[in-house]
């Protein structure tokens, strides 16, 4: 037996956990712009992956609060980079590269190094990207979610008992990536011909669930359970330590893929022709809003997500809500990403945003820090406020909410 002796005997990063703010950050996440699909990845390989504008945003908006950021690339030269850099904190929207778990690499690593970051933990990112787990777990719960299958081959479907139309999708992937139009299927030849598709396609196993035909929502949110007492700013949490954002809704039937809300209509810009219509507030009743609330609560609990979420939500035939799916990394991207788009409807600034998320992560590994100088802010950049405007829909007065 050889016993290796790395060339860094004493490279272990030290936690600084009495350093007071400005902290050295590294920002971590996967570049679209770098990415070099293989030969026999999916034509939409790497759409998960952040676009340069998204880092420079965020990066801008830490700098902009006193830190040092330094953008760090999430793939093989990570845990060399993170040895050099020796972080106080990570500001994690990594994707990860390989792997049925690659949302959990980054966490997973900077755990091994004992360097604080933001968002889920490991096991948290880890099931979270996996749609079919994530379901038996909230079945477990007895939280609301379609009746579904997973096939990891075309001999199973002939054991299927689900009502048609169905809907399939890869079951290990974000971003609508495997979501079409041809997604919805009608019958047992059109969901054979779209499983096998899936198995070709992405290499993993297809998750067919029954098609929900109603209205589809997503539920935003920062914060943790507890006391919000210590935190930052801690006058935007409710007492058990969230803030819910407005809650928005994905208006599909204007889209390149009319009812369904897939990789195709995610690629076009917010308000271009083809893209969906994104409805902040959404026009709900008082009851709907706080039957989607709790039930994002409960399922974010259920996986205990930390810092930062995101639910998907799809009405049923029945008119109730069902549980789709759960983002622990949602998109960060100021003018195009759906938290983002549900933070500017309330007034919240993009700094509010992007700091809220840093500062959670460090009161939860002890790191200490001031309380926020000035009041929250209402005001929004220039440059996002047109934007928005023309996306943000004010819903009429009754019975219907028009604020988070």
């Amino acid at each position: 037996m050889y016993i290796f002796q790395p060339t860094r005997a004493n490279g272990m990063p030290r936690r600084e956990n009495n350093r007071k703010h400005p902290w050295r950050i590294a920002l971590i996440a996967n570049l679209r712009d770098e990415f070099d699909p293989e030969q026999d990845d999916p034509p939409d390989a790497g759409a998960e992956f952040d676009r340069l504008e998204t880092i420079e945003s965020i990066a801008k908006a830490l700098e902009a609060d006193g830190h040092w950021v330094h953008f760090v690339r999430a793939d093989h030269t990570l845990p060399e980079a993170l040895l050099n850099l020796r972080p106080h904190i990570c500001f994690n929207i990594a994707e990860g590269m390989n792997g049925d778990g690659r949302e959990a690499q980054v966490p997973a690593l900077c755990e091994l190094l004992g360097i604080p970051y933001t968002a889920s933990r490991v096991v948290a990112n880890a099931i979270s990207l996996d749609k079919t787990q994530t379901k038996r777990i909230w079945q477990q719960q007895g939280l609301p979610t379609a009746p579904y299958y997973e096939f990891t081959s075309l001999e199973e479907t002939a054991h299927t008992d689900l009502r048609y139309p169905l809907f399939v999708k890869p079951s290990r992937e974000g971003t609508g990536m495997g979501v079409n139009g041809k997604a919805i299927v009608n019958n047992h030849n059109e969901m054979l011909e779209r499983v096998d598709w899936v198995l070709r396609t992405y290499h993993q196993p297809a998750l067919v669930e029954e098609y929900l035909p109603g209205r589809e929502f997503t539920v935003g949110f920062i914060g943790n359970p507890g006391n919000p007492s210590h935190r930052r700013r801690p006058e935007i949490y409710d007492d058990d330590g969230y803030h819910w954002f407005p809650i928005l809704e994905i208006d599909t039937l204007s889209s390149i893929t009319p009812t369904v809300y897939g990789y195709d209509a995610k690629s076009y810009h917010v308000g271009s022709e083809g893209a969906p219509g994104y409805l902040c507030p959404a026009k709900i009743s008082k009851s709907l809003r706080s039957r989607l609330i709790d039930l994002t609560r409960r399922a974010a609990e259920a996986l205990e997500a930390c810092d930062v979420s995101r639910v998907d939500f799809r009405i049923g035939a029945d008119d109730e809500p069902y549980l789709m799916e759960i983002n622990t990394l949602p998109g960060l991207n100021p003018a195009e990403s759906d938290l983002c788009i549900m933070a500017a409807a309330e007034g919240i600034p993009y700094q509010t945003l992007i700091t809220e998320i840093l500062y959670l992560a460090a009161q939860r590994f002890g790191m200490p820090f001031e309380p926020a100088n000035a009041a929250w802010q209402t005001s929004m950049p220039d440059r996002y406020r047109a934007v928005h405007q023309q996306l943000v829909s004010v819903p009429a007065s009754g019975d219907v909410i028009t604020n988070g």
